[in-house]
């Protein structure tokens, strides 16, 4: 295939790709709703009834801010992609399943996190993360076994660097699992420090791709 050709196709999955993003953050946000009158009238004012509305917006941050931290790694892997194969559009299309499904858990959370079904609704929103942490390592190994679909210039050491990175991710994100059933904000709480890990650590622009090393 031409390179101008596979260039092109890639593009075509990365639009596709963050189309999805796109619309499952706009879905985020569909659940930060006006409270209605009626419920002001029954006690309270606008303030108190907003106040009330606290684990919805909870929910929404804690979505959004890893949901923006899975965009910006899926779209550093797109910077390092010569071209792609079926394999990998099936693979990355299981990481885009898991994006899609994402304002579920996050409105279980917003509305169940102050009652007695909090762990359950915690563990379905940990369990959701993991799966798309998943994808990632399947995604990522799938490239580095198959080094053709890579940019040339890209070192053994980073391919390391960042499969390392993924494998990190698994334990943490069963442990927040379990945890949900202890303590659903502890739960959370595991879920985005490793948002901040994978922001920090776990950024492949932060890679020079020639030597391996973090980039100055």
């Amino acid at each position: 295939m031409p390179a101008c050709n596979e260039e092109k196709e890639t593009q075509r999955t990365e639009a596709f790709s963050d189309g999805v993003f796109a619309i499952a953050i706009t879905l985020l946000a569909l659940e930060l709703k006006v409270p209605p009158d009626r419920v002001m009238a029954a006690g309270g004012g606008l303030k108190e009834a907003l106040l009330g509305q606290w684990p919805v917006y909870m929910a929404f941050l804690v979505s959004f801010v890893n949901l923006l931290i899975i965009w910006v790694c899926h779209h550093n892997i797109f910077s390092l992609i010569r071209r792609t194969d079926g394999k990998f559009l099936y693979i990355n299309g299981f990481l885009l399943l898991t994006v899609s499904v994402f304002p579920f858990p996050s409105a279980l959370v917003g509305e169940y996190i102050h009652t007695s079904n909090a762990s359950l609704a915690a563990a379905i929103f940990a369990a959701t993360i993991f799966f798309n942490c998943l994808s990632f390592n399947l995604l990522w190994n799938y490239l580095a076994a198959n080094r053709d679909l890579l940019k040339k210039d890209i070192s053994p050491a980073v391919i390391r660097e960042i499969r390392n990175n993924g494998f990190i991710g698994l334990p943490f994100y069963v442990a927040a699992v379990a945890a949900a059933f202890w303590s659903p904000y502890l739960s959370l709480a595991i879920c985005t420090g490793m948002a901040v890990f994978f922001a920090v650590k776990g950024t492949i622009q932060h890679l020079d791709r020639s030597s391996g090393a973090p980039a100055e």
